[in-house]
């Protein structure tokens, strides 16, 4: 699935995780993000990076995908409680300097993290 920001391409490998197993998993049995992929959280205000092995850039988003705040959180971590907060993107360390609160997000594609 691609992630848009503002109608610009960032990223081209991005799951969707949906399902109670995907979402509780995450990123856990990663041992790194590439810096074209990463997870998007739907139905999801709270993260943890507990028993990560590294530092990943959360995105918080509204029910209409608009960025509502944005934090590098590291390993043994808890992400910051967002208010309205709906859905979290977790992206490679690094990559949301082209990402600014307010701006809107965009995914398209058929990829998804359902589980099945």
């Amino acid at each position: 699935m691609k992630l848009y920001v503002n109608n610009n391409l960032l990223l081209d490998n991005i799951t969707i995780a949906e399902s109670l197993k995907i979402r509780l998993v995450g990123l856990l049995n990663k041992k790194s993000l590439n810096e074209n992929e990463g997870l998007l959280l739907k139905n999801c205000s709270l993260i943890h990076c507990f028993f990560m092995k590294f530092t990943i850039e959360a995105v918080y988003l509204s029910k209409d995908m608009k960025v509502l705040y944005k934090e590098t959180v590291k390993p043994w971590r808890i992400g910051k409680l967002v208010k309205n907060c709906t859905h979290v993107l977790e992206l490679p360390e690094g990559m949301t300097t082209g990402i600014g609160i307010g701006d809107n997000i965009i995914l398209e594609g058929e990829k998804n993290g359902k589980g099945q």
